[in-house]
């Protein structure tokens, strides 16, 4: 499980970790692999792509493994393996109760019922 500091990822270090997961790769290539993993809807800039490896590099989620000039090419180590099955877990939960929600919320449609909604008694009113 990720450090406390890194609880859940942002969708930028979801993807970055998924990039490595494939092998090592410098970041110009992982922000490549992001861009056409997403079709173009995730595009990292320098700023943020190199954020997130120095972060992760931090917390020993990848590794350096080579440098050439500027450009260092990266693994995933197995930290940041854990931390991205932790958050595929999470976000696999999260659109379970999505769908959830989803399948409730047509049955009380089905059924004519109205949402049931919790509104706090207002005190002095």
């Amino acid at each position: 499980m990720p450090k406390k500091a890194l609880e859940s990822l942002t969708e930028s270090m979801f993807y970055v970790l998924m990039a490595l997961r494939r092998g090592p790769m410098c970041g110009i290539d992982a922000a490549a692999f992001i861009e056409r993993k997403t079709q173009g809807v995730l595009r990292l800039g320098p700023a943020t792509l190199y954020t997130v490896l120095a972060k992760f590099e931090k917390e020993g989620y990848i590794q350096e493994i080579a440098s050439d000039g500027r450009k260092r090419t990266y693994s995933i180590t197995k930290k940041g393996e854990e931390a991205y099955q932790s958050e595929v877990e999470r976000l696999r939960r999260c659109v379970a109760d999505a769908e959830s929600e989803g399948r409730r919320r047509d049955e009380q449609q089905d059924t004519g019922a109205a949402p049931h909604l919790a509104v706090p008694a207002l005190s002095g009113v």
